[in-house]
């Protein structure tokens, strides 16, 4: 599995899977057209995570860093995602849509929490007369996606009138699937096959 959220050239301390954790919140943009026309994706990492990344990227050693500071490792980001399909499908009336290249990327660091905040084109605006379909996460569950548990952690912006939201959050994993993950190191890649690990969510419009 790629680590698409690794800066280059650096390894993870070795830990059980899954080694990320990221808590997502999703806004679907819609165009005049009543399209869908991209995703606000903003990305939060644990703790532990965050203070491993940001190691050394205070340069001018004032206790804080600036999203200029941090450029570096959104570009690095930004250029390793397209190799693991942003962890993101979505489909528009049951048809898989393709993305275009990602902008407005920047990220921050406040109260001990790094945040990737970027935006998702789809490759052409989609038409959903029937459903919007948005599924987040990795399925090899290297990275653990977890919606953020708030109203509006998948939200639309200029929707046509009367689209509602629906979030389907995976079970949680049972004991003894935790229990074997928990004795894998970095380099191993479980099998998480029959096991449903992303977060999904249908956008229903009249």
């Amino acid at each position: 599995m790629l680590a698409a959220l690794v800066l280059a050239g650096a390894a993870l301390p070795a830990a059980a899977h899954p080694h990320v954790f990221v808590t997502s919140r999703t806004e679907i943009l819609y165009g005049p057209n009543g399209a869908v026309t991209a995703l606000r994706h903003r990305w939060s990492f644990d703790e532990a995570y965050s203070a491993y990344m940001v190691q050394g990227l205070d340069k001018n050693g004032d206790g804080k860093l600036t999203s200029d500071e941090l450029a570096e490792l959104a570009k690095v980001n930004m250029e390793s995602l397209p190799d693991v399909d942003f962890f993101t499908i979505t489909k528009a009336n049951g048809k898989t849509q393709e993305y275009g290249p990602p902008r407005e990327a920047v990220l921050t660091y406040e109260n001990k929490t790094l945040t990737l905040s970027f935006t998702l084109p789809l490759k052409t605006p989609a038409v959903a007369t029937r459903s919007f379909g948005l599924e987040i996460g990795d399925p090899t569950y290297f990275v653990a996606f977890d919606i953020a548990d708030v109203p509006d952690a998948v939200a639309v912006r200029d929707a046509p009138q009367g689209c509602v939201v629906r979030v389907i959050r995976p079970p949680k994993l049972d004991e003894a699937t935790q229990q074997r993950l928990a004795q894998e190191d970095i380099t191993a890649t479980p099998d998480m096959s029959g096991y449903q690990v992303t977060t999904r969510a249908l956008v229903a419009c009249p």
